[in-house]
């Protein structure tokens, strides 16, 4: 099973991660971005772009490697990753679904304000002006399709260890 936590920038995506995959035996943290991180480091570099998401070959290599993954060690993935564009997500999810794979897809949803507060406020990365232009993204897919492609958990006022006691007991049941 994948667990996919979605969301934007300040979401609570990586922090939680790591505290569902410590609440869910058996499971392992797969950060999809550096399949993405491997793709910008390909040399001469693929066609420009200001994300990798819109490589074609990052979406099919998001697929197999978590399927590797998963029948190489078996047990449950936690997927941290931001897809904001409908169509990628279908082409990643039916992937899955090709190879009977089962996913629950959770949006760790807060509203502009608090979003806007921790991406300013991050003492680890920093104030990020790549993160705030995600935003407007965020907000304009959260209301066109992916409150209803997902499971929400609304962390505005949620700490991140709530928010993944939410995700691990939705997951159990």
């Amino acid at each position: 099973m994948i667990v996919w936590l979605n969301g934007t920038h300040g979401a609570g995506k990586t922090t939680t991660s790591a505290l569902v995959q410590a609440l869910i035996p058996g499971s392992r943290v797969f950060d999809a971005e550096k399949v993405g991180e491997t793709l910008m480091d390909i040399s001469p570099g693929l066609p420009e772009t200001d994300n990798f998401q819109h490589w074609p070959p990052w979406r099919p290599l998001v697929v197999d490697t978590a399927r590797r993954v998963l029948e190489y060690t078996g047990g449950t993935l936690v997927v941290p990753m931001t897809v904001l564009v409908e169509p990628y997500w279908q082409e990643i999810s039916d992937g899955l679904a090709a190879h009977s794979i089962a996913v629950r897809h959770f949006v760790l949803h807060a509203d502009q304000d608090a979003l806007r507060s921790r991406i300013e406020n991050d003492t680890v990365l920093g104030h990020s002006t790549f993160r705030m232009r995600y935003l407007e993204p965020y907000a304009e897919a959260y209301e066109t399709w992916l409150r209803n492609a997902a499971e929400v958990v609304d962390t505005t006022r949620l700490t991140p260890a709530e928010a993944a006691q939410r995700i691990a007991a939705a997951v159990r049941v």
